[in-house]
């Protein structure tokens, strides 16, 4: 299992390209993994013929691990694959290449403090699956102090958690006196037809639910006049276009004024650690896309703060692509600080966004339209259509 990003230490495998028998050549697609939200195509480092594949379909494999067994067509692939420095183990039994990234694993103290909420913060698969068997939310997860690297979750963490009573079990709190009981939820399921969640759909709700527990939500409504702006971008959209060779969408114009507004009221720029707020130089902005499925990826804007309108347009428009064609990298969705959640283009006036923790906020913004208002002027209000 090659090396898939900065922290990430162990993928669950979604699909081969190949099965035992076929032919693979060098750098031929030959798997699909699966880490937090991003999916990505693994390359065969050989060629050859696959005599076993050691992993099946949702399998989690750590980072480094022998996934696959190719015959190779001698020292020809051998130097092949070295001087791409991956690292070859050869079984003189059978011939065989052994293919791994060469990753070396650490072993890392244990950490006692508590779970540390930032940006980089990720669940693997084993985690995430073991968690729901046994129906331990995010935020009890959040709790658990984490004995991997920089504090992350490791299966053996969870499972000492659940040995010693889950002592950070999240419980509704209702009074002793109310005398209220909750009912067991039963409903007729009727005639229709059961659909299962698919991963990224499970993941979604994971993190919506945790971000509730966490953040007590409060939501603001505002109007804002966007004449002004709706003419200046239909006056200049195709000149921008010739000369950046991006179109200029709202997105972009909605992003810098975010930046703006961010550098006049820092402080929304931060997350919660505890006792601490964590105010962020860099301001990162995730955009939430919709995707054909259904589904929901927010890829982020990095260094938005120090981008112009051009690039803006330019990085906006390339991350919404990748994420609807499903060619986003893992480093493209992590590092938000503020998200922009567009539910206009659903047509929607307004909208209650759940916060992409671990930020403090998250904006809405609902569709443009036109409509009669009163205008005040100094000589005596007018209804004019903005």
């Amino acid at each position: 299992m090659p090396r898939l990003g900065e922290s990430i230490t162990e993928a669950a495998i979604i699909k081969w390209f190949k099965d035992v028998g076929d032919t693979v050549e060098f750098d031929e697609i030959l798997l699909e993994v699966a880490t937090d939200k991003v999916d990505s195509e693994v390359p065969s480092t050989v060629a050859g013929e696959i005599i076993e594949l050691l992993y099946k379909p949702n399998d989690v494999v750590k980072i480094g691990a022998v996934i696959a067994l190719i015959r190779s067509d001698g020292e020809g692939s051998l130097q092949k694959d070295k001087t791409n420095k991956r690292s070859i183990t050869s079984t003189k039994k059978t011939g065989t290449t052994a293919i791994t990234s060469g990753v070396k694993m650490k072993k890392t103290p244990a950490v006692t403090t508590s779970f540390k909420i930032n940006e980089d913060v990720f669940i693997s698969p084993l985690v995430d699956s073991v968690a729901r068997k046994h129906h331990i939310s995010y935020e009890e997860l959040a709790r658990i102090p984490g004995s991997g690297k920089e504090g992350r979750l490791r299966k053996s963490d969870v499972l000492n958690y659940i040995s010693e009573g889950r002592p950070f079990q999240f419980v509704q709190p209702i009074s002793e006196d109310s005398g209220f009981k909750v009912p067991d939820l039963q409903f007729d399921k009727g005639k229709g037809k059961i659909v299962e969640m698919d991963r990224m759909r499970r993941l979604i709700a994971d993190h919506m639910v945790y971000s509730k527990h966490t953040s007590p939500h409060v939501t603001a409504y505002v109007e804002a006049d966007l004449t002004e702006m709706v003419l200046w971008r239909n006056t200049n959209k195709e000149a921008f276009q010739k000369k950046h060779k991006e179109k200029l969408t709202y997105t972009p114009l909605f992003i810098e004024a975010v930046v703006k507004a961010i550098k006049d009221f820092p402080m929304i720029n931060s997350s919660l650690d505890g006792n601490n707020m964590i105010v962020k130089d860099e301001i990162n902005i995730g955009l939430a896309t919709a995707l054909p499925n259904g589904n929901l990826i927010v890829p982020v804007v990095k260094d938005a703060g120090k981008k112009n309108l051009a690039d803006l347009a330019a990085t906006a428009n390339e991350l919404v692509g990748k994420a609807r064609d499903g060619k986003l990298k893992i480093d493209d969705t992590r590092g938000g600080t503020f998200t922009i959640s567009n539910v206009g283009t659903f047509e929607s006036l307004m909208g209650t966004p759940i916060i992409n923790q671990p930020e403090a906020a998250i904006l809405a913004t609902g569709i443009i339209k036109k409509r009669a208002e009163v205008i005040e002027k100094p000589e005596g209000d007018t209804i004019e259509i903005r």
